[in-house]
């Protein structure tokens, strides 16, 4: 056998020798080990194990470790079901030492990716090159043994030995240096290669974001499927998985302005119920909005700011009606939209652009404060004036009004004043909300500058 070695006799994993293309990995012959053990990860110890405990001639290892101390293997060649190199004798005859793994099944290794997505610290694990006891642990719950036991490494080799001889221990011992790098180098033994692998994860996790469940879900309990349904990724699960996904796009560069809005003033006549104006708003609105969207992301501690709440369809049309100063009869179409009439628009538009979405709220509600807000409310009234400062008011609901009924000061459940004049006989929203109901009077009894 020693004789007639070519460093390419394994193959090189690009199908013509029955190896698919990836499922194969080849590693150069390791330095001499002396002084060091072979495996300091508790996998490449666990894979030791099961060559010791299946071995029954202790001084045959004892030479296959003196062999592999002394750098007398070869380039290993890992390939699924199977590890191979030409290791040296002491006359330096070299021998083809293979030692052989069963690969999993096709129905093991779905369990295991389902697994792996499951519990996305596993995928985490891997990519750093690690192979914590719970993944082989979760492993083994769902009928996948990852690590080799007794008897599970079967040796062949040129010198004819039927039981484990100094060449396949000298190769186990070399290749327990390899997981220790790396335990990828397992998972191609046990069938899957890298990429193989990661690029199947990849494919589970898509499905996972769709919303599907696991591949076996179909033979779960209704009520199982149910509550293990998808709504999403977690961030977890998406962190773990940086390395399988593509590279997120670079941050974008924040522009010095929103995006002018495209011009629809074309010879072409619109579709029928179509306008053209009104389409140019939306684009100007949304490229404002996407400005201060960018603007707010790229912000110092925005990951630890709140996520605002979403708007209403009646919400989001007061907002346009505020935001998009509208043509007078896009402004009637908003009105209609927001719920109101045309003559309730403008109270609604002041109340946005004094506290958006918190504001509009207290304009269209009144409500009844429980006891403990009543006294907090009573408890800012009496201490936001002199005695002989104090207006009058008279209270009902969340509403304190004056005695001549034209100023008023709403109470929200947020626990701020919002200053209110009666204008044109409607209630209207004059200042911004204040936690000092002193300060919102002051903006109620004001001049209006809006």
């Amino acid at each position: 056998m020693s004789d007639g070695y070519e460093p390419d006799a394994f193959g090189d994993g690009d199908g013509q020798d029955g190896t698919a293309p990836g499922q194969e990995r080849t590693f150069a012959a390791l330095p001499a080990a002396q002084g060091r053990g072979f495996a300091e990860s508790w996998w490449g110890r666990a894979w030791l194990k099961a060559l010791e405990d299946t071995a029954l001639d202790g001084q045959q290892l004892k030479r296959g470790r003196r062999f592999a101390r002394e750098g007398r293997v070869g380039a290993v060649s890992v390939r699924p079901g199977r590890i191979t190199a030409v290791v040296r004798d002491g006359n330096e005859s070299g021998y083809r030492s293979d030692v052989l793994l069963q690969e999993l099944t096709e129905g093991q290794w779905d369990r295991f990716l389902d697994m792996a997505v499951d519990r996305a610290g596993h995928i985490a694990a891997l990519l750093d090159r690690e192979m914590p006891p719970h993944l082989v642990e979760d492993a083994a719950a769902a009928g996948v043994d990852l690590l080799p036991g007794i008897g599970d490494l079967d040796p062949e080799c040129g010198c004819e030995a039927w039981d484990h001889c100094p060449h396949t221990a000298a190769l186990c011992y070399q290749v327990a240096r390899l997981l220790d790098q790396d335990p990828f180098v397992l998972l191609l033994l046990r069938g899957r290669g890298e990429r193989r692998l990661l690029d199947e994860l990849q494919v589970r996790i898509a499905v996972r974001a769709a919303g599907h469940g696991p591949s076996d879900a179909v033979d779960a309990p209704a009520e199982e499927t149910g509550e293990r349904a998808v709504r999403g990724v977690s961030a977890a699960e998406a962190y773990a998985a940086a390395g399988i996904l593509p590279p997120l796009p670079p941050v974008p560069v924040l522009p010095g302005e929103p995006g002018p809005a495209p011009s629809l003033d074309t010879d072409t006549e619109p579709e029928p119920g179509v306008d053209p104006t009104a389409l140019e708003m939306l684009a100007a609105d949304g490229a404002v909005r996407a400005h201060r969207m960018l603007a707010e992301a790229l912000s110092p501690r925005h990951g630890q700011q709140p996520v605002p709440p979403g708007l209403t369809p009646e919400q989001d049309a007061v907002r346009l009606a505020a935001e998009a100063r509208p043509e007078p009869w896009i402004a009637n179409r908003l009105a209609t939209g927001s719920g109101r009439q045309r003559a309730g628009l403008p109270a609604a538009v002041r109340a946005w652009r004094y506290g958006a979405a918190a504001a509009l709220t207290v304009l269209d509600e009144e409500w009844v404060p429980d006891a403990a807000a009543l006294a907090r409310a009573r408890s800012r009234l009496a201490g936001a004036w002199e005695e002989d400062e104090a207006p009058g008011l008279r209270s009902e609901r969340n509403r304190w009004t004056s005695a001549d009924g034209t100023v008023q000061l709403r109470y929200g459940r947020d626990g701020r004043w919002y200053p209110y004049r009666k204008e044109s006989g409607r209630w209207t929203p004059v200042g911004p909300s204040d936690e000092d109901p002193a300060a919102a009077w002051a903006d109620a009894t004001a001049p209006s500058d809006v």
